[in-house]
């Protein structure tokens, strides 16, 4: 096979780390020698007679040193009353544009950007304009009111709105959340179009997009490994902390290095407020179902040259499992200080503790020892009663940012997080049951695993514009180190323990726990780097052209990777005021750790990405919608077989030339000021040699989101969605005829919620949510363990909220 990336220093590659380095060094060091810039919120004075709006929005963009783009179309013929006295930049652009029907968004780096307010109707407020946040991750969507973001630079790191950003990028806001009551990232990735999730037990989910497992998570934009055979936490995420959940579909190695072709999921986490606000909530559901939570922020000093905000969630779950429970906790807090005029400070800390007990171990087996479905009841569990997978999240962070007087912004990213579990299990998964006597099932286990991951990263760039040729451009310095430490030990029952299933039909996890002895420890560092550079060039009023690479460093055991170039291009060229049509290019790389049946490591995930597609943008941003096509080249893509390793997992093979091809569609935010949508369908296929794989997730994927506010009756919102996937199915043994596979399938399937909230006044809400409204029986299949797996019946929450402001 011809390796696309050099696994050893080239000349070229050589010449990039150098002039990748040095640029990375001088340009802070430039930065830093020139003048500092007053902070973008320092009031001045100004002095604007009233007249035109055009002539008065550019004597104050020249006064207030900011970048103030419109056309000439939107203020013909408008007037303003004029601007006396001292006033931040955001509040001078209000005031002049007050009554005029537009508004300013700042898109970051003092660059503003005119738009349409959007329409109110009778009593109706008027949306809030989205601000940028101080630290460079996008606009804040909370308090929006919007199910679409603004600008966001989990792509490039550059802040663009979605029509400017080259790649598919699914958001789900802090408004859909609420709506929705979607209070684990399960459940928003259920609303997030194009991913596909696969349930494996109790504590185990894993996301599919275009095909393929999402590993990738960031967090305020810093990527981190998830490993589902030992899930530390990562799919169990608590919403209650977070603004904002971006699903960035295709390769993104270009901020990641190593990664998964499918998607990666960035987490974005709420921010201190410059003024106090707080909510109560409390909640109740279905199978003794109670939550609360307790958000407050605002300034902490008179000045607000300090602030804070501190989130704090508890949730007792029981479920329609038998004998199963979980409990999760969850803290929040952060800091923002303005240390000196354009310099800003983060710092923040946050936790989770999952604690389940009766936890299922693995899926239902598929078939009984006759060769049919062996249909259980939904709420079968498999695991023993004392069973209980935790897991743990501990995170602490901090962020130093500089805005310079250039318009430069250099930002320094810190972030430390472990990840840990303890699981200890045992299950009646193993065999195929006799449907007339119970017998042939016996005991997965009794197993205990208990370890973490310990992970710190650093991550520094300068951001800013640069002038070429007399046009004005944007450019990206950057580089990054992270460390992963992985340690577990894993204990076994002692001899004599009984592990037969005595009727398994009458399994109700009674079991008595074992006496532990220590088996095995493991553990191995994974060490990667990187230098990264993006421009954006202005190549004409209609065409922008995003260029990049990384050089990538990885070292994990035996496996070293040195040099390799990750390559990032991308165009976007606007049709017309509403429309752009863009392409993109990008590697994909990552090592894995997939073995064959005799114990050797599969070569790194290897191959091209490619996409091309529209965007439109509708409404001043307030709704936008893209369509996508994109193809997927890959070599050593791993396809697991029905054989064993040396030491007892599932084996694979590397299998050569597959390519994915598929599409997407989606649209979401306000179709009027009463009424948001967020929908989206996706279809890919997969092929090798003409044979479709990874059919495990399905082809076609639809999901729709909507919620509406009726003016007869002021208060009320109403929401409903729906979901469906095709059929999935996977290759298992043929238990009729040995020595033969057959394909499990699992249908077909659609999905509707519904929800509705009233608002008693300012202050007081209540939302009842509905999820899988007609109580729809449908399972997924996990083909290496030939198991299935009943999804969530009908549930029912009752949420109150109380607002402090």
């Amino acid at each position: 096979m011809t390796r696309p990336f050099p696994s050893h220093p080239r000349p070229l590659a050589r010449a990039l780390r150098a002039a990748l380095l040095g640029l990375a060094l001088a340009g802070p060091v430039a930065l830093l020698a020139a003048p500092p810039a007053q902070a973008q919120t320092a009031p001045r004075s100004y002095q604007i007679p009233a007249g035109p709006l055009d002539a008065a929005l550019t004597a104050f963009a020249a006064s207030a040193d900011i970048t103030l783009s419109f056309e000439a179309a939107q203020t013909r013929a408008l007037r303003t009353a004029g601007l006396n006295g001292e006033y931040t930049p955001e509040a001078g652009l209000a005031r002049l544009l007050a009554g005029s029907g537009l508004e300013a968004v700042h898109r970051g780096q003092g660059n503003y950007v005119l738009r349409p307010a959007p329409p109110t109707a009778p009593g109706e407020t008027l949306l809030k304009p989205m601000t940028v946040t101080a630290n460079q991750l996008g606009e804040i969507t909370e308090g929006s009111g919007s199910y679409t973001p603004g600008a966001i630079a989990t792509a490039t790191r550059l802040l663009l709105t979605p029509l400017e950003t080259p790649q598919s990028i699914s958001v789900v806001t802090r408004q859909e959340m609420d709506d929705f009551n979607l209070t684990s990232i399960d459940k928003v990735m259920e609303h997030t179009p194009g991913v596909s999730i696969v349930t494996y037990d109790s504590e185990r989910t894993e996301y599919y997009a275009r095909g393929f497992a999402i590993s990738n998570f960031q967090y305020d934009g810093i990527p981190m490994l998830r490993d589902s055979a030992y899930s530390a936490g990562h799919t169990l995420s608590d919403m209650a902390i977070y603004d904002r959940i971006e699903t960035l579909k295709g390769a993104t190695g270009l901020l990641t290095g190593t990664g998964d072709p499918g998607a990666t999921i960035n987490l974005i986490r709420k921010k201190p407020t410059k003024d106090f606000q707080g909510q109560a909530t409390l909640g109740v559901g279905s199978w003794q179902n109670y939550r609360t939570e307790l958000d407050f922020s605002g300034p902490l000093n008179t000045s607000g040259s300090l602030r804070g905000r501190a989130v704090a969630a508890y949730q007792d779950k029981h479920s329609h499992l038998d004998h199963y429970r979980r409990k999760t906790s969850v803290f929040y807090g952060t800091l923002e200080a303005d240390l000196a005029p354009g310099t800003l400070l983060t710092v923040g800390v946050d936790y989770q503790n999952n604690d389940p007990k009766g936890s299922t171990w693995g899926g239902i087996p598929l078939f009984d020892s006759t060769g049919q479905f062996n249909k259980m009841p939904r709420d079968f569990n498999n695991g023993a009663n004392w069973n209980g997978w935790q897991q743990y999240t501990r995170t602490a962070f901090a962020t130093l940012e500089h805005y310079f007087s250039n318009d430069w912004v250099a930002k320094l990213q810190l972030n430390h997080q472990i990840n840990g579990y303890d699981a200890r299990l045992a299950a009646a998964a193993s065999g195929n049951p006799d449907p007339a006597t119970g017998t042939g099932v016996s005991l997965w286990g009794p197993s205990w695993y208990d370890g973490k991951t310990t992970s710190n990263a650093i991550d520094v760039y300068a951001s800013g514009p640069f002038t070429l040729l007399g046009r004005k451009h944007e450019l990206v310095l950057g580089g990054s180190f992270s460390k992963r430490k992985w340690e577990s030990d894993t204990y076994v029952r002692q001899a004599g323990y009984n592990r037969s299933v005595a009727d398994y039909y009458a399994w109700n996890g009674d079991i008595p726990k074992p006496v532990w002895q220590h088996s095995a420890s493991f553990g191995d560092n994974t060490y990667e780097n990187g230098f990264y550079a993006t421009t954006r060039l202005n190549v004409s009023d209609d065409l922008k052209v995003i260029a990049g690479s990384r050089l990538l460093n990885y070292r994990k055991a035996e496996l070293k990777e040195s040099d390799v170039v990750v390559p990032y291009l991308g165009a976007v060229y606007d049709l017309n005021r509403n429309f752009s049509a863009y392409a993109s290019y990008t590697t994909i790389y990552k090592p894995q750790s997939a073995q064959t049946k005799e114990g050797k490591t599969l070569d790194p995930l290897e191959g091209k990405n490619y996409e091309t597609g529209l965007k439109g943008e509708f409404f001043g941003g307030r709704l936008n919608a893209s369509i996508a096509y994109f193809q997927l080249d890959q070599d050593n893509y791993a396809e697991y077989t029905s054989d064993t390793t040396p030491t007892g997992g599932t084996a694979a093979r590397a299998i050569q030339g597959v390519k994915t091809r598929g599409y997407e569609l989606e649209i979401s935010g306000q179709l009027t000021p009463r009424w948001q949508l967020h929908a989206g369908y996706s279809h890919k296929v997969s092929r090798q040699q003409g044979e479709k794989v990874a059919t495990l997730t399905p082809e076609n994927v639809v999901t729709l989101y909507t919620s509406y506010k009726p003016s007869l009756l002021p208060g009320l919102t109403l929401g409903g969605g729906a979901r469906w996937q095709d059929k999935t199915w996977g290759e298992v043994t043929d238990l009729v005829n040995p020595g033969k596979n057959v394909d499990a399938v699992a249908k077909a399937y659609w999905l509707l919620d519904a929800s509705a909230r009233y608002e008693f006044d300012k202050h007081l809400s209540a939302t009842l949510t509905v999820n899988n409204l007609l109580d729809k029986k449908y399972y997924t299949i996990f083909n290496w363990y030939s198991t299935y797996t009943w999804g969530e019946p009908r549930s029912v929450m009752l949420t109150m909220k109380y607002k402090f402001f």
